[in-house]
């Protein structure tokens, strides 16, 4: 197709733009919904926490998909706001060992239908064919 030829570039038919709008439509909804001032980073960490249990900061990285850099930070505010414990490991004194606090642990059951809502809310301009359509074709593109 000569160049000439090309459909015009629009902007609003660019698949990132698009989900960039999504993504700010979820955040919009994640922040009006869920408590305890958390945000989505942080959320994942402590859904992350009581799925798996207590791990190091390497490891929670991987299962949240951040870096280093990126976990440490969002652990040490969720340790600011009591939400975390960090102890030392007892097979390597370099690692430290990233827990739910108590209170982590006692707000959990509340982020977890919370989450459920930001996701329904999320979704709702979809009936359920298309939600599990979408989902999957998400699952595909990560």
């Amino acid at each position: 197709m000569a160049e000439d030829d090309a459909p015009p570039y629009l902007l609003d038919e660019q698949v990132g733009y698009l989900m960039r709008l999504a993504n700010q439509r979820h955040t919009a909804i994640f922040q009006a919904l869920i408590a305890h001032d958390l945000t989505p980073t942080q959320f994942a960490v402590l859904i992350r926490l009581g799925e798996v249990g207590s791990g190091s900061q390497n490891h929670l990285g991987r299962l949240t998909a951040m870096d280093v850099a990126t976990v440490k930070g969002v652990v040490d505010r969720l340790r600011a706001k009591n939400l975390v414990t960090l102890s030392p490991d007892a097979n390597d004194a370099r690692r430290r060992v990233i827990a739910l606090s108590p209170e982590g642990q006692r707000i959990l059951d509340a982020l977890k239908a919370r989450g459920a809502d930001i996701t329904e809310a999320t979704l709702a301009p979809l009936d359920a064919d298309e939600r599990d359509t979408f989902v999957q074709l998400l699952r595909k593109l990560t």
